[in-house]
């Protein structure tokens, strides 16, 4: 007798400036789940908003593949909690703060793991900060980024002051609050963690820039924009460090099922945190796969991972009383 399939929800797209990105995640995620265990039911949100799917059966466990504001905040967690259908990855807190770069680093610092130095300006303050406060607390270069965005949507690199009034206005067209940040001379760490309770750490990898910095054209549209050296070559010290950095940060910022953790590692051997990813791409060059890869967990058996890891969440959830 065949095994009935697990109906999985594959929801994708979004309203977000990583539309488009999520939905090359997307494509690799059904590509790789296994047709035999899974019955895949493709869930897209297109950019208005509305849900595109092509079928009214139930799902029982979504996948979520989107990536930036409305997917990956919470929002779309928060609406699948409120269904009662069990979904990969960080719930809503988890997703929230990990999407907000300021409350995230506030509570790295806070907790003790290593930041780079930043300031926070909201919309309403835009005309309080100077370039000339900037450089004395910061240094140069500086980086001006969207409190809420990734694939470094917004992102700019500040050399000098001419640059920064532009880095600002445009950082402004992404979010109402935005970070500016030191500039961290080092290497580009990223390392996979994966589980709930009791979360692994994959090996480090190191992203070597081509780009003035890893830009969205150096992620995803120059085919040359970067090399990914998986592992990366670091002492093993220091790839304990890191692997720990990334365990501790996955732990403080209330995170499950999956996400990735980016460091600075510095020539003086000091490791910083950058951000966490909570749902970090699926493309077939995205490193969160590809870190997992090279620590023995292949593609499929990830995928079977994260979902074993959604319905075992939900079940420990139904087991907490709801009445008083």
């Amino acid at each position: 007798m065949k095994k009935r399939r697990t109906r999985v929800g594959v929801i994708c797209g979004g309203q977000s400036t990583e539309h488009e990105v999520s939905l090359r995640s997307a494509e690799n995620v059904i590509a790789a789940l296994d047709k035999e265990k899974y019955e895949i039911v493709r869930i897209l949100i297109n950019k208005k908003g509305g849900w595109e799917w092509g079928s009214e059966e139930q799902i029982e466990v979504a996948f979520p593949v989107l990536h930036g504001p409305l997917g990956e905040d919470g929002t779309v967690q928060g609406f699948l909690k409120l269904m009662g259908i069990p979904f990969v990855g960080p719930s809503v807190l988890g997703s929230a703060i990990g999407m907000d770069k300021d409350v995230q680093k506030r509570l790295l610092r806070d907790a003790g793991i290593p930041v780079a130095k930043f300031v926070v300006v909201r919309i309403q303050d835009r005309d309080t900060i100077s370039f000339a406060e900037a450089k004395k607390k910061l240094g140069l270069p500086m980086f001006v980024k969207p409190a809420n965005a990734g694939s470094s949507v917004g992102v700019h690199k500040v050399k000098n002051e001419k640059d920064f009034a532009g880095a600002i206005e445009d950082a402004f067209k992404y979010d109402r609050k935005i970070l500016i940040e030191e500039g961290i001379v080092g290497q580009e760490i990223e390392c996979a963690v994966l589980g709930n309770e009791e979360p692994e750490a994959s090996v480090p990898g190191e992203v070597k820039s081509n780009h003035e910095f890893y830009s969205y054209e150096a992620k995803y549209l120059d085919e040359n924009g970067a090399l990914l050296e998986i592992p990366a070559k670091l002492s093993p010290q220091l790839t304990k460090e890191v692997q720990e950095t990334a365990l501790a940060t996955f732990k403080v910022l209330e995170c499950e099922g999956m996400s990735r953790v980016d460091c600075f590692v510095t020539p003086d051997g000091r490791v910083l945190v950058n951000e966490i990813n909570t749902i970090p791409g699926f493309t077939k060059i995205s490193m969160y796969p590809k870190l997992w890869a090279a620590s023995g967990v292949s593609y499929p058996a990830l995928l079977d991972r994260l979902i074993a890891l959604a319905l075992a969440r939900a079940k420990r959830e139904k087991k907490l009383k709801t009445t008083y």
